[in-house]
């Protein structure tokens, strides 16, 4: 089983946090999207077997019209074959969904959406430059279920400046009381030249506070655990059976192909990653070149990328696939680091596999990178 992911670098505009690889004006939109049918056109054998699943990212991938998509999913169709529960999944953002855009979505075989809500606060989403509004965002939860997708994922945002406790309290109980099946949460983060960072390095904008960021992470995991969710990644929340089976095959290592400026792509071997830049991207393309640079990976990176993923997620790390995988030196290299974590109170071992505490769920990177090897 392998996957696809599709890369949309359109917005209608930019929101003032994001450092994702997306441009605001639509005009070159018609070539990058030819350029991206003939890109997987050329990337046909780099994946085997049958898609599990298939997932348009972005950027807004809701922005695509009805001959926009139909030409895309009819490439991927053409290229790839499907396995028959493969879920597809379409980014849309809250302003984007009308019933419809929803027709289209069924029509080409989009079975889950991922709203891009961020909060159910006006306040909030003016802080971060987002279109929609609160009310919208209600809506668009409902139009999507009028319309029979019931498998649905939201965003949301914690640690913005504008978002105390209590009001990040009540997101929470919406998403409680609403029954949403999938919740990815992520920290504010303020990244380096992006409008927000701009703003308020010149006192336009309040800044991160990071002791409300570890709050709210902390009330996060609470809460939604009494409301009888799995917390099974670090930003990832579900219901029982509604874990995101795309992002999933990422962190269990399963081979994927990425198409778009920008995308990422990994086949067990090598990962490789195509150009940030919309006109290299349409002129490679143009001359039958996949515009990627590839990266053979080592097996000590192997090995980082399963710690850091696996001590991410619910699963953990596993001594007796670490063993078999890379070998005994690896083995005794990740029990040293562990015995610290595990004093500390922040890792926990059951039997052969080891976890992280809440508390260490606060320091996953800082902790996951203690255990690298690097050469």
């Amino acid at each position: 089983m392998s996957g696809i992911y599709v890369h949309i670098p359109y917005c209608r505009q930019k929101c003032h946090y994001c450092n994702f690889f997306s441009v605001a004006s639509l005009s070159s939109m018609p070539v990058v999207l030819n350029a991206l049918c003939t890109e997987i056109s050329l990337q046909s054998s780099y994946i085997s077997g049958p898609l599990n699943t298939l997932y348009f990212g972005g950027g807004t991938p809701s922005l695509l019209d009805e001959i926009q998509l139909t030409a895309v999913m009819k490439a991927i169709g053409k290229n790839f074959n499907f396995a028959p529960d493969a879920e597809i999944t379409l980014e849309a953002n809250p302003d984007d969904i009308s019933m419809e855009k929803l027709k289209l979505w069924k029509d080409n075989g989009i079975n889950r959406l991922s709203i891009g809500i961020q909060s159910f606060r006006d306040s909030d989403l003016q802080y971060l430059n987002r279109i929609h509004s609160a009310d919208k965002a209600l809506k668009s939860l409902n139009l999507a279920r009028q319309a029979g997708f019931h498998n649905l994922t939201i965003d949301l945002i914690f640690g913005i400046p504008t978002l105390n406790d209590k009001a990040w309290l009540e997101n929470i109980k919406i998403v409680k009381d609403l029954e949403i099946p999938h919740i990815s949460a992520y920290a504010l983060t303020i990244e380096p030249k992006t409008p927000l960072d701009v703003m308020i390095r010149k006192g336009k904008a309040r800044p991160v506070n990071e002791q409300q960021t570890v709050r709210q992470f902390g009330l996060m995991m609470q809460k939604m655990e009494a409301h009888g969710y799995e917390h099974y990644e670090i930003s990832n929340y579900c219901l029982p059976g509604h874990y995101a089976r795309h992002n999933t095959s990422y962190w269990s290592g399963i081979p994927y192909l990425g198409v778009g400026p920008s995308a990422h792509s990994y086949n067990g071997n090598s990962r490789q990653w195509n150009v940030t830049s919309i006109s290299e991207y349409i002129k490679e393309l143009q001359s039958g070149k996949v515009p990627a640079e590839k990266e053979i990976l080592t097996v000590n990176q192997h090995y980082n990328e399963y710690v850091m993923t696996g001590l991410r997620t619910a699963r953990g790390c596993d001594i007796t696939l670490i063993e078999q995988r890379f070998g005994l030196t690896f083995v005794e290299s990740f029990k040293k680091e562990a015995q610290k974590w595990i004093k500390q109170g922040h890792l926990q071992q059951n039997g052969h596999i080891f976890t992280l505490c809440r508390s260490g769920k606060l320091l996953a990177d800082g902790i996951a990178s203690d255990f690298f090897i690097i050469t």
